[in-house]
C-alpha cells in the first residue's frame, strides 16, 4: 500500500500532461457557470413573482439553499455522469494499448497499489472538479441576502463528492475490462443509467411481484442516497451505501486487472 501515492501522482501528471485535461476542466467551468446563472435567474423571476401575488406564505419558504443550490448541485451530478467516464476510460484501457500494463503488473508494486492509485488519481480530479462547483455558492454565501444554508450547502457538495467518487470506482471497473477506451466509456456511461433507470424500473411495476427485489433496486440507486444529501441531511446509512458501492467496484477492479496475471 505503501506505493499507491506514488502511482496516483504519475497518474495525475500524466493526466495533466495532454490537453484532455484542461479541456475538461474548462469545459466544466463554463457548463456550472451557465447553469447556475440559469438558475440564479430562474430564482430571481420566482421572487419577484411570488412579490407581485403578495403570495407571503410561498415566498417565506423559497430559499436559496433548496430552490438555487439545492437544484444546481442535482445538474452538476448529471453533467458529471458524462465526463467521468471520458476521465477514466483510459485509466487500465491506455496501459493495454500502449502495452505498458505488463510492465506495471510485474513491477514490485501490488496490485492494490495500481488499483487505489489509479482511483485516487482519478478521485482527486474530480475533487478538483468538485471545488470548481463549491465556488459558485461561495458568491451567495458572499453576496446573498439572506445568504443560503451552510450546512445544506455543505450536505449537498458531499453529495455531489461521493457521487463523483462512486462514478470514478465503476469507470475504473469498465476500464479495466477492456484495451479499448471507447468500449470502456460507453459500458462506464451504461451501468451509471442503469444505475440512475432503478428506481423507475421498480416505480413502474416490473419487479411488483417480487418486493424485496424493487427494494433492493431502490437501494442500489444513487439517486435514492444522493438526495437526502442535497436537501443537507447527512444520514449514515447514505455514507454506507457509496462506501460499499466504491469498495465493492474497487474490489472487482482487482479482480480484472489481477485475471490479467493467468492469461
Amino acid at each position: 500500500m505503501r506505493h499507491v501515492s506514488t502511482v496516483a501522482w504519475r497518474e495525475l501528471r500524466s493526466l495533466f500532461a495532454s490537453p484532455v485535461a484542461y479541456g475538461v476542466t474548462s469545459l466544466f467551468a463554463v457548463v456550472a457557470g451557465l447553469f447556475f446563472v440559469l438558475y440564479l435567474l430562474d430564482f430571481d423571476a420566482r421572487i419577484i413573482q411570488l412579490e407581485q401575488f403578495q403570495a407571503a406564505e410561498q415566498l417565506e419558504r423559497t430559499n436559496l439553499s433548496d430552490h438555487l443550490i439545492s437544484p444546481f448541485y442535482d445538474t452538476m451530478i448529471s453533467v458529471l455522469l458524462f465526463l467521468v467516464p471520458g476521465i477514466t476510460m483510459g485509466l487500465y484501457a491506455a496501459e493495454k494499448t500502449n502495452g505498458t500494463q505488463e510492465l506495471l503488473l510485474t513491477s514490485p508494486l501490488t496490485i492494490w497499489d495500481v488499483v487505489l492509485g489509479k482511483f485516487a488519481a482519478a478521485a482527486a480530479f474530480v475533487a478538483i472538479l468538485v471545488a470548481m462547483v463549491a465556488a459558485f455558492p461561495a458568491l451567495l454565501f458572499a453576496y446573498g441576502d439572506p445568504g443560503p444554508e451552510l450546512g445544506k450547502a455543505l450536505g449537498g457538495l458531499l453529495g455531489v463528492l461521493l457521487v463523483g467518487w462512486t462514478y470514478v470506482a465503476i469507470g475504473a471497473f469498465a476500464s479495466s475490462l477492456t484495451r479499448s477506451q471507447v468500449l470502456s466509456f460507453l459500458i462506464a456511461f451504461v451501468v451509471l443509467i442503469a444505475l440512475a433507470l432503478l428506481p423507475v424500473i421498480a416505480g413502474l411495476g416490473m419487479v411488483g411481484s417480487a418486493p424485496a427485489v424493487a427494494e433492493v433496486f431502490r437501494w442500489l440507486a444513487t439517486g435514492e442516497h444522493v438526495q437526502p444529501l442535497l436537501g443537507g441531511l447527512v444520514d449514515t446509512s447514505d455514507l454506507v451505501y457509496f462506501a460499499v458501492v466504491i469498495g465493492s467496484f474497487l474490489l472487482l477492479t482487482k479482480a480484472s486487472v489481477e485475471s490479467v496475471r493467468w492469461r
